[in-house]
């Protein structure tokens, strides 16, 4: 079985298993609706005013990256008990493609979730104006954050305390990711030159290359121990 046929192998296997319960899904998509009503009341924000231009990005993205920690830790967490990961291990699979296989799962689960939470924000906030580019930005943001949490979501799958040692983990590192997107989100709610947004584009699309790489030669060795 070639290396690509690894990774679709590994796709599969995880979007079967979730279509059967819908157990990731459900959870994360809940999760984040309940993160948008809460801000909703907390900042008794207008729909429509200018406010929203302004917290909006922040109130998105946190929403994306709480729910998001269900997701990815859920992922690896699953089969860790049920002992399929193990099982996966021994079969003769590349390292490299069940890491990138799970990559791709937790992003297809992710941005099922953002899609229907943005949905839910622009109906409750209704902001006043909100670019296409905003698309993008969500993809590159998301597609980090799967790239960095599940080498670590594997790495909290090994504790007795992963719901706690996955965020603790997460986060700190993705600091320079959220700058970064957050930045490229308001850009799409407030639009502005592109030179503007620049050095916060370079720097998400720089975070997603590195952890990508740095995550798919570690993970080998976090799943071995």
């Amino acid at each position: 079985m070639t290396f690509l046929r690894q990774v679709a192998a590994i796709i599969r296997k995880d979007l079967t298993a979730e279509l059967r319960t819908i157990e990731i899904s459900s959870a994360i998509i809940f999760f984040a609706l309940i993160v948008l009503i809460i801000f909703n009341f907390a900042f008794e924000l207008q729909v429509g005013s200018q406010e929203i231009q302004t917290l909006g990005p922040g109130v998105l993205w946190v929403a994306f990256a709480f729910s998001s920690i269900i997701g990815l830790g859920r992922s690896l967490a699953v089969e860790k008990d049920k002992g399929s990961l193990d099982g996966l291990l021994l079969t003769p699979v590349d390292r490299g493609a069940i890491y990138l296989g799970k990559v791709a799962s937790n992003f297809i689960f992710t941005s099922v979730m953002e899609a229907i939470t943005l949905v839910a924000f622009i109906i409750l906030f209704n902001p006043p104006s909100l670019s296409l580019l905003l698309i993008p930005y969500i993809i590159l943001g998301t597609l980090g954050l799967s790239a960095v949490g599940t080498l670590l979501a594997a790495v909290a799958s090994g504790t007795l305390i992963r719901e706690v040692m996955l965020p603790i983990l997460l986060f700190p590192i993705s600091i320079p990711l959220f700058m970064a997107v957050i930045a490229l989100t308001r850009h799409a709610f407030q639009p502005a030159s592109l030179l503007d947004i620049s050095g916060s584009l370079s720097l998400l699309i720089a975070f997603d290359v590195i952890f990508l790489i740095v995550a798919f030669l570690l993970f080998e060795y976090v799943v071995e121990e």
